[in-house]
């Protein structure tokens, strides 16, 4: 009778001991404290409790398909840390496969069980339990305790406990991955800022002023940074540069190579400034861009460099859109399109034309994202409405030219997103 109430007593002892345990662990999750030491004093605190040689806990990664130690606790556990388990292997892989805990007795005579890291670390797995960390249908991962101290076996109410342990451990571990996201998106959004910044200090402040032509330019990113780019650079009394690209893809990777082509031009000018030689900065270009970018990004580049004495334009098109070419009095326009293909690819020959331009000439330089611009039925803008809009204003000034173009193509998509970076260049000639 007395050793009944002695073992009484104890078990109540036992049961207190785990409910202040896992109250504890409520304290521990609603703390601000780092997720790899929380679960590492959680794992600590849990092999005590449960009274075992060893625990451990393993994170789900989706993409890879594996289960990666975060806590190995116990004399070995610094050897295996390192190491990462596929899913449906052993005892671990295969809870984390079915979603369902396992209570082995005896791991040695389990088919599941891979002895593999106790040859690593020589220790000797006798009993184990092991529960899937979940929240909702989500699998986050993995928790195990090894080995019961006193030999015998992991009871249904050790099980209880640590899958009540897990369901807390799930919450804390989801909740630290929400945070750290929304920290990334944070870090990130700050860093794509700082991109847009740094982009829209490489496009000119203001736009050069000339007596014989006016211009007007705009370029609108379709996210925070883009692949488009354009400058316009009145090298001496006599010659300026007009320059427009179109890097492909979008995003950094494209704002990267956009920074590549800006520092290109402002090294190339900077080398040559007696003297600038169209056809040696566009093969110098070319190459720059197939040594520094990978097999998929390119850039389509059109260059115009103006003679104001003689109004010829030596026009360069780099696999772009051909600038088009309004003449008074004409109904065709005219395309400037002898160049070369796209910019980033091949060293090959590239070819230009000489366009001799005339009074009240309205030249159109611009990128894929006019054209290409989608409406809610997906039907795109199109060459002929872009050319139509430019016939019909241009007795205007380039400035409101640009204007009546970017009016008529965002009452073209209407509330539809743009899909791609919408920049256009118009230079008028005058007398």
């Amino acid at each position: 009778m007395i050793l009944e109430q002695l073992q009484q007593v104890d078990d109540l002892q036992l049961l207190v001991d785990r409910m202040d345990f896992l109250h504890s662990v409520s304290q521990k999750i609603s703390q601000k404290k780092a997720l790899p030491l929380l679960l590492q004093e959680i794992m600590e605190e849990s092999k005590n409790v449960l009274n075992a040689e060893a625990s451990s806990l393993l994170l789900y990664n989706v993409e890879q398909q594996k289960l990666s130690f975060q806590v190995a606790t116990g004399e070995k556990g610094k050897i295996i840390e390192k190491y990462s388990i596929p899913l449906g292997t052993g005892l671990a892989g295969w809870v984390a496969e079915h979603r369902m805990p396992l209570n082995i007795e005896d791991c040695y005579r389990d088919a599941r069980f891979d002895p593999r890291f106790d040859k690593m670390s020589h220790f000797i797995t006798k009993s184990l339990m092991c529960v899937p960390l979940m929240r909702e249908d989500k699998l986050i991962g993995v928790m195990q305790v090894i080995n019961k101290r006193d030999g015998e076996s992991f009871d249904d109410i050790d099980m209880h406990i640590f899958e009540t342990l897990a369901s807390q451990c799930a919450i804390a571990i989801e909740n630290a991955q929400l945070v750290e996201q929304q920290l990334e998106t944070e870090v990130l959004k700050i860093e794509l800022e700082t991109a847009r910044a740094i982009q829209q200090n490489l496009l000119p402040k203001a736009l050069p002023e000339y007596e014989d032509i006016s211009i007007g330019a705009k370029l609108v990113a379709a996210d925070q940074v883009g692949g488009d780019y354009f400058n316009i650079l009145r090298l001496n009394e006599r010659e300026s540069l007009f320059l427009i690209a179109d890097v492909s893809g979008k995003g950094i990777p494209a704002a990267l190579i956009v920074s590549t082509i800006h520092s290109c031009l402002q090294t190339f000018l900077h080398l040559n400034q007696e003297h600038f030689d169209l056809m040696g900065f566009v093969h110098n270009l070319n190459s720059v861009l197939i040594e520094s970018t990978t097999s998929d990004k390119f850039a389509t580049c059109w260059f115009g460099l103006y003679d104001h004495h003689s109004k010829v334009m030596t026009s360069v098109n780099c696999g772009h859109n051909p600038p088009f070419l309004f003449r008074q009095g004409e109904q065709n326009v005219i395309a400037l399109e002898a160049g070369g293909i796209f910019l980033g690819s091949i060293k090959v020959p590239i070819g230009h034309e000489l366009i001799p331009m005339q009074s009240n000439d309205v030249l159109l330089i611009y990128t894929d994202g006019v054209t290409e611009a989608w409406n809610r039925k997906q039907v795109m803008y199109g060459e002929k409405r872009m050319q139509n809009v430019i016939r019909k204003n241009t007795l205007k000034s380039p400035a409101d030219i640009v204007v009546a173009l970017f009016d008529d193509i965002y009452h073209y998509i209407g509330p539809t997103k743009q899909s791609d970076d919408i920049t256009c260049l118009i230079i008028k000639f005058q007398r």
